[in-house]
């Protein structure tokens, strides 16, 4: 039997198994779901973090400048998302995807988001141009954006044995994803209006004075316009 004939019989089998689908009570690791037919149903609130112009680092600023500029911000953006409460789920080049539940999700990844912009403007962008020229000269400044939306969702494990990892299948982590390619600097958090209709007083107005960090927007998914919401503000951890 060949290797089409094998890869046809895996097909029929995802095809013809049914899920052994349960509710989880926390954010899955890979091991926890059973790479045939396991399927965990949960309710979350997804973070995707994504670090602008990273292709025009890589042509314009020597490898080693880029790579340093990413490592800060990946890194960076995992100990804020932990600090926060989330939990990093996976990398994809330049972006992170951070998962929170629990009553406060919403709240405590806005929080996160608020806090990835301060870090970004005021921390990683200036000590990255006052060391590098190449950097202050670049045709792009050290940019990101974030996205957050809510939601079930069902995680499945997915690839072969020896090579596989979960997959989120739901339009939470689709939207945070798509959210966190927008490029409006100086607004670089976007989250949904699930989200922001369920936010805590404290990750909804901020400064002395307790104005909306938040400006309703609307925006266009799959052919439909969605309330998002955008903001400009920062937090600093």
């Amino acid at each position: 039997m060949g290797l089409s004939d094998d890869i046809s019989k895996d097909i029929q089998k995802a095809i013809d198994s049914p899920w052994k689908l349960r509710k989880g009570q926390v954010v899955p690791s890979t091991t926890d779901v059973a790479l045939d037919g396991g399927a965990v149903e949960l309710g979350a609130t997804f973070l995707y973090a994504d670090l602008a112009d990273s292709s025009k680092m890589a042509k314009e600023l020597d490898r080693r400048v880029a790579a340093k500029i990413m490592k800060s911000f990946l890194s960076t953006t995992c100990r804020l998302i932990k600090s926060c409460g989330g939990v990093i789920q996976s990398f994809d080049g330049d972006r992170v995807m951070g998962i929170f539940i629990g009553g406060q999700k919403n709240t405590s990844a806005a929080k996160c988001a608020l806090q990835i912009k301060y870090v970004v403007r005021e921390i990683i962008k200036p000590k990255f141009e006052a060391k590098y020229e190449k950097v202050r000269d670049a045709s792009f400044t050290i940019n990101h954006g974030v996205g957050v939306d809510t939601g079930t969702v069902v995680t499945v494990r997915a690839g072969a044995r020896g090579a596989n990892d979960l997959i989120w299948i739901g339009r939470a982590p689709n939207l945070a994803a798509k959210l966190s390619d927008i490029r409006d600097s100086p607004y670089n958090t976007f989250i949904t209006a699930s989200v922001y209709n369920s936010l805590m007083y404290s990750s909804k107005y901020g400064g002395k004075e307790n104005k909306n960090m938040w400006e309703a927007r609307t925006w266009k998914f799959l052919g439909q316009n969605l309330s998002v919401y955008r903001s400009n503000w920062h937090w600093k951890p």
